[in-house]
């Protein structure tokens, strides 16, 4: 099934995000083999060469590494994968509050909603 993208950012950007988004949803693990460039380039619908420049930038990022004849890896550093899930679970709560505020909501309101929400 094809990935889906938008036009609001390029694509390769959004592919970096899509593989990341399932090393934290556990799809990928930390340490597995992901598949070759052109398996993921046929996944996602897109062509080849972006697919590489998405991998070649996550590499630059350490989130994965290569192994000379055996392919690309997710990382299995837990600090780097930690990371990345505060910085996402944060933008999520700021867009989730601007929201919430745009609506009249006041902090203490919000507090007690979310406090509802989690059964405290």
């Amino acid at each position: 099934m094809p990935w889906k993208f938008d036009d609001s950012r390029p694509v390769y950007l959004q592919i970096m995000d899509e593989v990341k988004q399932r090393v934290l949803t556990g799809v990928y693990k930390p340490g597995d083999k992901l598949p070759s460039v052109r398996e993921l380039a046929l996944e996602a619908a897109v062509n080849p060469n972006t697919m590489q420049k998405a991998l070649s930038t996550l590499e630059s990022e350490n989130f994965i590494h290569s192994e000379r004849t055996s392919g690309r890896f997710v990382t299995d550093d837990m600090t780097l994968i930690t990371a990345l899930r505060k910085e996402q679970a944060e933008s999520i709560a700021d867009e989730m509050l601007s929201r919430l505020k745009a609506t009249g909501m006041q902090n203490d309101e919000i507090l007690m909603l979310i406090k509802a929400k989690l059964g405290e």
